[in-house]
């Protein structure tokens, strides 16, 4: 409480102390942060920033959780969401410049009223504009990048800068905006940033979106709670074994439980919550997966999901399973 009300005096935006992090992730587990702050403003989120360097105060970021594990224990720490309260955008022309908070949903259907193209394969991404663009995610073989001309971001050093598209280092669910784990001062927050889209009828995006959702219906376990896509679809995994579902499935693990985390038995890439799951769970269940498909055809897949310790530090799932 203390920190809380520390943070409140600076001001930081909205802050609520011993916040339950299950209820900011699309996996709903995690224990309580020390405090979760919700900015409203650029100047908010620097402040902030600046706090906990000058501090030493441990430090997360995030947007929806789609991506992210949090520990049962919750974090000792601040937790920064960037969310409803920092998503703002504008549409002019081609152009879109839109905050990080926005959810990617709202910004994929207000681009089919407008009439743009090249975003319907996020259609259905139930995360925030910041953690797409950090992860370049995307689906049907599509990433964020391919749309971004440019994007804002400020450092844990409190350092404000832009980006262009070459600067940002995309590659397959990679950007310069989740390095370097090791030297957090040298991390990105990113603050928005500005896509670029092709002229289009809209009533043809939204039948292409529609198309998109329902494939993903009719192929993803939409009813329990999940995070999405646990493991990478690595191209060279893919032309040795095919994508990580059908390498799981073919490995006999559909449907395998541990606690109250199982391999969905709709899509083998997704680990559902039947129900008080805790992260604990669902490592041992990375774990068992990545030993499995490993001792078959000898490749470790790697995770797509973030696992954040109880100081915030971020890792790959699989790097955290025992």
């Amino acid at each position: 409480m203390i920190l809380a009300d520390t943070l409140r005096k600076l001001p930081v935006g909205v802050v609520s102390p011993l916040e339950p992090l299950k209820n900011h992730c699309s996996w709903k587990i995690g224990g309580p942060a020390d405090a979760l702050v919700q900015p409203r403003t650029e100047e908010e989120v620097i402040r902030l920033v600046e706090f906990v360097r000058g501090e030493n105060v441990p430090f997360l970021v995030i947007g929806k959780g789609t991506n992210l594990l949090f520990p049962d224990g919750g974090i000792r720490g601040v937790v920064m969401k960037l969310g409803r309260l920092f998503s703002d955008f504008s549409i002019a022309g081609t152009e879109v410049r839109a905050r990080g908070g926005i959810w990617v949903p709202k910004l994929v259907k207000n681009l089919a009223d407008a009439g743009l193209s090249g975003f319907e394969h996020a259609a259905g991404i139930p995360g925030s504009l910041g953690g797409l663009v950090t992860m370049n995610g995307g689906s049907l073989r599509h990433s964020a990048g391919e749309n971004i001309r440019s994007v804002d971001a400020v450092s844990l050093a409190g350092e404000r800068r832009t980006f262009t598209k070459d600067e940002c280092g995309f590659s397959y669910r990679r950007s310069l905006f989740q390095d370097p784990p090791d030297m957090p001062e040298k991390r990105w927050i990113v603050l928005g940033a500005v896509l670029d889209f092709r002229r289009s009828e809209p009533g043809a995006v939204r039948r292409e979106q529609i198309r998109v959702l329902g494939e993903r219906r009719g192929k993803f376990p939409l009813d329990l709670p999940n995070c999405g896509s646990v493991f990478t679809n690595d191209p060279a995994v893919y032309e040795l074994a095919g994508p990580p579902g059908k390498i799981i499935e073919d490995t006999g693990l559909k449907g395998e439980t541990v606690g109250g985390a199982r391999v969905s038995s709709l899509h083998a890439n997704f680990i559902v919550n039947l129900g008080g799951a805790s992260s604990r769970d669902v490592l041992a269940l990375i774990g068992l997966v990545r030993r499995r498909v490993h001792d078959r055809i000898g490749v470790w897949l790697d995770c797509e999901v973030r696992y954040a310790d109880e100081t915030g530090k971020l890792v790959p799932a699989s790097e955290a399973c025992p």
